[in-house]
């Protein structure tokens, strides 16, 4: 289809998972059926002299972490920061920014507020309002996606109208698959695992399994698990704070699912070419592989499905019955409907498959790559310290799985393949990579720590380093539901506080009637905090989930200021921010 070459729109995206690059490509296939001449690209691969000469750019970003850029916009983001930028350098570029984020985070969607914030500075003028899509939105992010999508379109449109004769294409029409697959040969052999490495940006080291130790009573509800992994130092060297990023694979049942359902041959050699040669292949479909090696190594089969995924089901299908029930979940007000079938239950692409076969028989198999969203890596806090387990690399990590309606339970991905490694088989190879954390800690000073549950990850890698080096002053809060069987790593405390490089309180919620939380035990020792913290010069430090404890330690340590410090409730709300600022007082959450 040909394009008016003055309508040329560029589309830039920031993603740390994958939802922001789908979001990219949904403007893209938008403005695809508008007749714009369209690029999508994450930001650290486009060539950023090339900004000040766009017309009009769109910006997908989310925010990672504690207002973090992704890791794909980092340069980018160093860039356009820079204080001796013009301040009319963006004069001739429109643009708008749509940013992906979730509200339980104190900085919520941080990196596109900043973004839009820094582009008005250096000239740049405003398309459309910022969109702030959340994930904590009972329909998801999708309740503003939608509608900010569209009312962008509609003003690109106003902007530059159609020419004579030319019409938007419809939403039922679907765009051509970004993908094409060339069946190579029937009966290939598997490709070796070292020969498929997308898995990082960087060749990951194939990390061997030490030990995989449940660390968690066998009768409680939660599997936490301790891994022990061979990573020699002279291969990646670690500082306290550091992340693992782990790349996962999926399971057997699901390979042969995936294959099953699409009437594929596991060992079928398949080759990929891009339509539009302005794009640039992921590195890992840049050789051929196998329909098995595709399916466990590159997709996300234990994903939930994305828009264009019922866009495709809808034109495929051959039954009346489905293609109006997938119409509809395209439809506003057939989200709520979506949401009861889909997104509250959690349902897996692959069940979604198995619950519309008419599509599925009839699906092209151009489109499996943008049926499932690539496997994105996993990141861990190293729990292991490089002086006290030199050549080692340790992981404190909770096996996800849990119910909804759905007869089979929700397993995570990474979590789930990690914990059914062996330590016997030599074969057995993780792909990891070093990732700088954003934790700093101090060389000597007293530091304060709130870790409960897995949060206590990055503490007992810099625990174990501060004892090894002979220092004292470590003060850790751990939470957990009972004593006797979620209390991690308690023996090790316990024998740290009897060497004197630590003191631990604790925080078992269930063990008696009334919940007993970090928080709550934060307030009991305020005096202790206040003296460490305005006389002793300590760091305090908050690891663990973010749903409601973030909030309430720091609630808990303002009440501390104010008792024993004696300020009103502005100078301790002042006196936090000067930790922030200082960088005494450091978060690390998820949700």
């Amino acid at each position: 289809m040909l394009k008016e070459k003055d309508r040329k729109l560029v589309v830039l995206y920031g993603s740390q998972t994958g939802t922001a690059q789908d979001v990219a490509e949904r403007m893209g296939r938008l403005a695809y059926k508008r007749h714009f001449s369209v690029s999508v690209a994450p930001l650290d691969s486009y060539p950023l002299v090339n900004l000040i000469h766009e017309q009009m750019v769109i910006f997908i970003v989310a925010t990672t972490g504690q207002g973090d850029p992704p890791d794909n916009m980092q340069l980018f983001w160093k860039f356009i920061m820079r204080r001796n930028l013009p301040l009319n350098s963006l004069s001739g570029v429109k643009f708008s920014v749509c940013g992906l984020g979730d509200s339980s985070y104190q900085k919520f969607n941080f990196v596109a507020k900043k973004l839009h914030k820094r582009l008005i500075q250096l000239g740049g003028q405003v398309i459309h309002p910022i969109g702030l899509a959340d994930d904590m939105h009972d329909l998801g992010a999708e309740a503003t996606l939608g509608p900010w999508l569209k009312s962008v379109c509609d003003k690109l449109l106003n902007m530059h109208p159609l020419s004579k004769g030319m019409e938007v294409i419809p939403d039922d029409v679907l765009c051509p698959s970004k993908f094409m697959i060339t069946k190579v040969n029937e009966t290939a052999e598997s490709l070796p695992l070292e020969t498929i490495t997308p898995y990082s940006q960087h060749n990951p080291y194939q990390a061997q399994v030490l030990s995989n130790d449940r660390v968690t009573a066998e009768d409680h509800w939660q599997d936490v698990r301790l891994m022990r992994l061979h990573v020699p130092q002279e291969s990646i060297a670690y500082e306290p704070g550091d992340v693992l990023m782990v790349m996962p694979q999926n399971s057997e049942e699901n390979v042969t699912e995936f294959c099953q359902l699409l009437k594929l041959s596991p060992s079928m050699l398949i080759s990929f070419s891009l339509r539009d040669s302005g794009q640039t292949l992921p590195p890992a479909l840049a050789k051929p592989c196998t329909v098995e090696s595709l399916a466990r190594y590159y997709l996300d089969l234990n994903s939930r499905p994305r828009q264009f995924f019922w866009e495709i089901l809808a034109n495929f299908t051959t039954s009346d019955l489905e293609r109006e029930k997938l119409q509809e979940f395209l439809t506003p007000e057939g989200q709520d409907e979506l949401f009861t079938y889909c997104h509250r239950p959690r349902r897996t692409i692959l069940e979604v498959l198995a619950d519309f076969p008419h599509a599925t028989e009839h699906l092209p198999h151009d489109y499996i790559v943008d049926l499932f969203p690539a496997l994105q890596p996993r990141a861990f806090s190293i729990a292991s310290s490089p002086s006290a387990h030199p050549n080692e690399m340790h992981l404190l990590m909770a096996v996800v799985e849990y119910r909804t309606k759905l007869q089979k339970p929700r397993l995570g991905t990474c979590s789930t393949w990690l914990a059914s490694l062996k330590p016997s088989s030599r074969d057995v190879r993780i792909p990891v990579w070093l990732k700088k954390g954003m934790m700093k800690f101090p060389k000597d000073a007293p530091v304060i720590m709130v870790g409960p549950g897995t949060g206590c990850a990055p503490f007992r890698s810099l625990i174990h380093e501060r004892a090894h080096q002979g220092l004292s002053g470590a003060l850790l809060f751990f939470g957990c539901r009972y004593q006797q069987k979620d209390f991690l790593c308690a023996r090790e405390w316990q024998r740290l506080e009897e060497a004197g490089a630590l003191r631990v309180v604790t925080a078992f919620s269930r063990d008696q009637e009334d919940k007993i939380y970090v928080q709550h035990k934060i307030t009991e020792c305020g005096s202790l905090i206040w003296d460490l913290l305005s006389k002793q010069g300590a760091w305090f430090y908050v690891a663990g989930n973010a749903k409601n404890m973030p909030d309430s330690v720091r609630d808990a340590l303002k009440k501390a200021a104010m008792t024993h410090g004696r300020l009103s409730e502005k100078d301790a709300c002042n006196f936090l921010l000067d930790l922030d600022k200082s960088g005494r007082y450091q978060a690390e959450t998820w949700s």
